[in-house]
C-alpha cells in the first residue's frame, strides 16, 4: 500500500511524521510523495485559525474525492468535532501521543480513534528521515508554561523530557546514516531536563563530545525558563564550536502587560538581559523572535513598545502573526480587535522588520568562510547555512548538498545571503 504523509506545522510535527514514516516503513508499506496515494495520513496543526482553516479545506477536498484518511497531529485534541464533521468518513483519527499505532490505525481503520495521555519514548521507534543532511531530534514533548493563548498544551501536555542517552543515540545513528546538521526540536526547549533535574546546557554539553563534523541548531525557547543562574552555562555551551550561533528566543509581546495577560512569566526586560547576555560573550549570534500582534488587550500604546523594543533588539528574524482565537484556550472567551486594527499593526510591524533584517544580512556582505549545504534551492541553487545558521543561496550545476563549502558573500535580501562558490 502506498502512502502519503500530509505535514502542517512546526518541526515537531515533522519529527512525528517521520517516526510514523519509520513505522510503516518497517511494517512493509510504501511512503510516496505522490498525492494520489492508496491512504493518506494528514499531520495537522492546531497553532493558528488559518492553518486550521487550510487543514480543513484539504480534509473537505479529500471527503469529497472519497480518499483513505488518517487525521494526526494537534488538531484532533483541540477541534475533534469540526474534524468529523468535515470528514465524517475518516479511515481513523490519532493524536500526538498514539503515533506508535500508526500501523494498526491502517490496519484496523473503520473510524478507530487512538487518543493517549501518556507519554511514549518516540526516540526508541523507528523514523524515516525526509531530509538527507538534516536529522530531526525530538528531545522533548509538552512544555511548563500555562500561556493564554496557546493550544499547543492541550495537545503536547506537560513537560516530559528524553533521556540524554536516548538522544545521544540518536545523534550518533544520525552520523552513522550521514547526517550533519541535526536540528534539537521541542515545544520549548530551554524547559528541557526541568523533569530530570538536568538543564539544556548539560544535555549539549554531552551531545558535543561525540566525534565527528557536524552542526546542532538548538530549536525554540521560552525566556521563562533562562533562570540568569543557568544562562551563563548555556551561553560558555553556544561558543563551542558544533553548535549554530543561532537563538530563537519566543517574545510574544514587548508589552509588559500584554506578557502579563499572556501568563508569560517573564517582562521585556528579562529578555532584553537574556539577548545582551549572549551578545556580549558571541557578538555575531543570530536572533530570531515571535510575535503576536493584536492580542485582546493589545492597545496602540502596547504595540508601540513592541515597535521599541523590536528596533532596541534587532533581531534577524521575526515571525509575526496576528492573534488567533483558539478553542479551549483562556483567551478564547476574549474579545478580539478589530480585523482592520490587526492587519494594520501586521502590516506596520512587517515594514519594520523587513527593513531591519536587511539592515543586519548587510552585515554579511564581503563574509567569508565555511558553510553546510542543506538543502536544494530553484534553478541550480543550493542553500547552505554558515555558523550562525544564516541561510545563503548557491548556484553550483554540480550537486553540492551535504557538502562543507567555502564561500563568499556578495549580496543579501531580507530572508538571505547571496553567495559564490571560493
Amino acid at each position: 500500500m502506498d502512502v502519503y504523509i500530509k505535514t502542517y506545522g512546526c518541526t515537531s510535527n515533522k519529527f512525528d511524521s517521520e517516526i510514523m514514516a519509520g513505522l510503516l516503513a518497517k511494517n512493509g508499506f510504501k511512503i510516496t510523495n505522490n498525492e494520489n496515494a492508496d491512504l493518506i495520513i494528514v499531520n495537522t496543526c492546531a497553532v493558528k485559525s488559518t492553518t486550521e482553516e487550510k487543514i480543513i479545506s484539504y480534509l473537505s477536498k479529500l471527503s469529497k474525492n472519497n480518499k483513505k484518511v488518517i487525521i494526526a497531529g494537534c488538531l484532533p485534541k483541540i477541534n475533534l468535532e469540526r474534524i468529523k464533521k468535515t470528514i465524517p468518513n475518516y479511515h481513523a483519527i490519532i493524536d500526538t501521543k498514539s503515533i506508535d499505532k500508526i500501523v494498526d490505525a491502517i490496519k484496523i481503520g473503520n473510524r478507530i480513534e487512538f487518543f493517549s495521555t501518556n507519554n511514549i519514548n518516540k526516540l526508541k521507534l523507528p523514523k524515516l528521515s525526509f531530509n538527507e543532511v538534516i536529522d530531526i531530534i525530538k528531545i522533548s514533548e509538552g512544555c511548563l508554561s500555562n500561556c493564554t493563548f496557546c493550544a499547543t498544551k492541550l495537545s503536547r501536555g506537560k513537560l516530559y523530557s528524553y533521556r540524554p542517552d536516548d538522544i545521544r543515540d540518536c545523534l550518533i545513528n544520525g552520523l552513522e546514516n550521514n547526517k550533519m546538521e541535526f536540528w534539537l526540536t521541542s515545544e520549548d526547549c530551554s524547559a528541557y531536563g526541568k523533569d530530570l533535574k538536568i538543564s539544556l546546557a548539560d544535555l549539549l554539553n554531552s551531545l558535543v563530545k561525540i566525534e565527528g563534523k557536524y552542526f546542532i541548531r538548538v530549536g525554540m525557547m521560552n525566556p521563562l525558563n533562562l533562570k540568569t543562574s543557568e544562562i551563563e552555562k548555556l551561553v560558555e555551551t553556544f561558543e563551542n564550536e558544533k553548535i549554530f550561533k543561532f537563538l530563537h528566543l519566543c517574545a510574544q509581546s514587548f508589552s509588559n502587560k500584554v506578557l502579563k495577560d499572556m501568563k508569560r512569566g517573564y517582562s521585556r526586560e528579562d529578555f532584553f538581559k537574556y539577548i545582551k547576555f549572549f551578545r556580549k560573550r558571541i557578538k555575531e549570534i543570530t536572533i530570531e523572535t515571535d510575535i503576536i500582534v493584536a492580542y485582546p488587550t493589545e492597545t496602540e500604546k502596547d504595540f508601540k513598545e513592541t515597535i521599541k523594543y523590536i528596533k532596541k533588539i534587532k533581531p534577524a528574524v521575526v515571525n509575526i502573526s496576528r492573534f488567533s482565537k483558539r478553542k479551549g484556550t483562556e483567551s478564547y472567551k476574549l474579545t478580539p480587535l478589530n480585523t482592520e486594527i490587526a492587519k494594520k499593526r501586521s502590516k506596520k510591524l512587517t515594514k519594520i522588520v523587513k527593513k531591519i533584517s536587511l539592515k543586519e544580512n548587510k552585515k554579511w556582505i564581503g563574509w567569508k568562510g565555511i558553510c553546510i549545504v542543506d538543502e536544494i534551492g530553484k534553478n541550480n541553487s543550493f542553500v547552505g547555512r554558515n555558523y550562525c545558521y544564516k541561510p545563503i543561496v548557491l548556484k553550483s550545476n554540480n550537486n553540492i548538498l551535504g557538502k562543507f563549502i567555502n564561500v563568499e558573500v556578495f549580496d543579501c535580501t531580507e530572508t538571505y545571503l547571496i553567495g559564490s562558490i571560493l
